[in-house]
Order: structure tokens, then sequence, then C-alpha cells
């Protein structure tokens, strides 16, 4: 049975090879990702993990579709994919010296349209960052399209002093869900 990947993510690509599994095709879902009014951060990465999903699925038929969403939460405020450096700079001041919330949703359809979901929430506490940090890490160009504005697996690990959850969650792909649902469909995994 065919694996599809619903995700144009690097990331995911690499954290699924960890659980021995490549997908036969990848295939993004290209929705819009905008929160609805008043929604909390949890429900919104729950909902955009399963509309992902269900957009890729009637281009697939019988195969099984994976897809996932991450959020990275300042308490019931969701913060952005930083497509600018402004945006990027407001989210790591924002979440400089306190700590924040990552959740990581996937969904998995199987061959029979049978949809799967799973969350992972972590709590991630950064240091307090000084302006030459934030500075620096604008340069490096590594928030651009980041939820929250930094990536976990690069230079903003060092920012990190307090983990609680799921690495991996919040990289992009929970691995421990994903694993869980992966095997409830029956794919193999070493």
């Amino acid at each position: 049975m065919s694996l599809i990947l619903a995700s144009a993510s690097p990331r995911r690509l690499e954290l699924l090879a960890r659980l021995g599994v490549v997908p036969d095709a990848v295939d993004p879902a290209h929705i819009d990702e905008t929160p609805d009014k008043s929604e909390l951060p949890a429900p919104h990465a729950a909902r955009m993990a399963a509309e992902k999903a269900a957009v890729v699925a009637p281009r697939h038929q019988g195969a099984i579709i994976l897809s996932a969403d991450t959020v990275v939460a300042a308490g019931r405020r969701i913060l952005p994919k930083a497509e600018e450096e402004g945006q990027a700079r407001a989210c790591l001041e924002l979440l400089s010296g306190r700590r924040h919330r990552v959740h990581s949703a996937v969904t998995l359809i199987d061959g029979a349209g049978q949809a799967r979901h799973r969350l992972s929430t972590s709590i991630v506490a950064f240091k307090r960052l000084s302006t030459a940090e934030i500075d620096a890490y604008l340069a490096s160009g590594e928030w651009h399209g980041k939820a929250g504005g930094y990536a976990i697996q690069g230079r903003a690990e060092s920012f990190v002093r307090f983990l609680s959850g799921s690495h991996s969650g919040v990289v992009g792909l929970p691995l421990f869900e994903t694993r869980a649902l992966l095997e409830a469909a029956g794919i193999g995994l070493g």
C-alpha cells in the first residue's frame, strides 16, 4: 500500500526516515492555514493536519495519507510561520525568557478512508535573548517559514533552557505519535 506524505517539509521527510519510512510520494495540500476567529492553538493544529490529509486523500485513492501541522503558541496566541524578518523578530522577542507551547498534530487516513489523529504538546522555555543574539539568528535566515520564527533543529536549539515533551514534535513531526498511527495502519517499522 502506498504512503503519501501530505507535506512539503524536508524536516518531516527526515523525521520519517528515522522510523525507517520513506513515503512513496510527497503531495503537499497547500491549504489556507489562517486560524479561525478565537480558535485555540491545539485545536488549530489538529484541524490543519486533518484538513491537509482530507485535501490530499482524494488524489490518491486507496493510499495511506500522512499529514501534520505544528503550531507555536504563546498563551492563547498562535504565532505565525515567519515570512518576514520583522515577524521573526517579534516572535523571538515575545518568546525571549519565557515558556511557550508547541502543538504538533498528525493525521493518518488509511486505505479505507478512516482517519486517525494524534496530538503532541511540548513546553519549551527560551533563555533571555539579547538583541545581538536575535540579530545574529535573524542574519542566519534559518527562521524563514518556521512557526514561531525559529527552528529548534538548528541554531535556535542553543536558546532552549528547558524542554518538556517531544523534541521531534517541536521540529514538526512527533515520532511517538506518528509511529503509533503508522503501526495501526499496518505499516511495519524497524
